[in-house]
């Protein structure tokens, strides 16, 4: 068999397995999921998946790294090929959208699990983290220049959580129908782009401001 197929085979293995893991570590917490059950979720014994990782701990931290260097990847790509600082805004919002809708597991494991992870680890994280933020900030910047960068930073983590609590509407009542995929996407897109604007349209006096 020639090499190519054969890495493409375990390339596509290992995401089988990630998915699953991401999926019963978020359901059940990373303690409540052995080995043997992420094996029998992608169809191979326990002790073969050490054939692809070193163990649960190293599945969490490609897991979690690997989605914020993703996003990484992807707004720089967003960036560099939108025609203005406006269009590029708007892919960013769809991207982010877009992982998290699709990629619900994910977040969930994030906010739980990443204590969990090495020092190392965590530590890459978060740098990553901080480059996707950074880069939200110039794009936002240059769509609204009256926007001082920390109100920009602080709007960009605004939005991120805004986007970020799709998964928690799992919540709702069984009686309350959740809005299908389509429509959520345009709510938040209308909500987060909403929300840069409303950010920038002029600097409030002190007597404006409601939490003084």
């Amino acid at each position: 068999m020639p090499s190519s197929t054969t890495d493409k085979s375990a390339g596509s293995r290992r995401d089988q397995i990630l998915r699953e893991a991401a999926r019963l570590f978020a359901s059940r917490g990373f303690h409540g999921v052995g080995v043997d059950e992420i094996g029998a979720a992608v169809g191979i014994s326990g002790p073969g998946l050490y054939r692809h990782f070193a163990g649960k701990d190293a599945m969490l931290a490609e897991l979690l790294v690997g989605i914020s260097g993703r996003l990484l990847a992807e707004g720089k790509r967003r960036k560099a090929e939108a025609e203005d600082a406006h269009s590029a805004l708007e892919s960013l919002v769809r991207g982010h959208i877009d992982f998290a809708l699709d990629d619900r597991p994910l977040i969930t494991l994030h906010d739980r699990e990443l204590d969990r992870l090495r020092e190392s680890d965590r530590k890459l994280v978060r740098q990553l983290q901080r480059q996707y933020v950074e880069l939200w900030v110039e794009v936002v910047r240059e769509v609204y220049p009256g926007l001082a960068e920390p109100e920009a930073r602080a709007c960009v983590h605004a939005v991120f959580g805004l986007i970020n609590s799709t998964p928690h509407s799992t919540s709702a009542p069984r009686s309350t129908p959740a809005p299908g995929r389509t429509a959520m996407a345009f709510l938040l897109h209308r909500l987060a782009l909403g929300a840069f604007g409303a950010a920038a349209d002029g600097q409030p006096s002190r007597h404006d401001h409601p939490f003084e």
